[in-house]
């Protein structure tokens, strides 16, 4: 069974950066597709980007587009979610996934709040 889980959330002020981690274990991420979603209070869950399993494909929610940044390592296991020039908007609980056929797994969650 894939066991995801997070870290890298907290405070950061308008303009700044963070990098969550989502690092998995139980079964290796090579044939996964990778995505990193997020929940802000009140709305629903959102897809921020994805990644095929080789990394080679990526995409992006227009939101984020050109600010965020999502990369993987199959040998470490890892996926990385960068976070650059946040915006009070950004703030959401955000949540790794992993999915291949009916396989798939969430994380636990990380908070990113976004304020001056």
């Amino acid at each position: 069974q894939l066991q995801l889980v997070e870290s890298g959330g907290g405070l950061v002020q308008p303009g700044g950066s963070l990098r969550l981690s989502c690092v998995a274990s139980g079964l290796t991420l090579d044939y996964f597709v990778i995505g990193w979603f997020r929940q802000a209070p009140g709305k629903e869950r959102e897809g921020v980007s994805c990644s095929s399993s080789s990394g080679s494909s990526t995409n992006y929610a227009d939101a984020v587009k050109g600010r965020f940044t999502i990369t993987q390592d199959n040998a470490k296991n890892t996926v990385w979610l960068q976070m650059n020039s946040l915006k009070p908007e950004d703030t959401a609980v955000y949540y790794c996934h992993a999915r291949i056929a009916s396989i798939e797994s969430w994380g636990q969650g990380s908070q990113v709040t976004v304020s001056s």
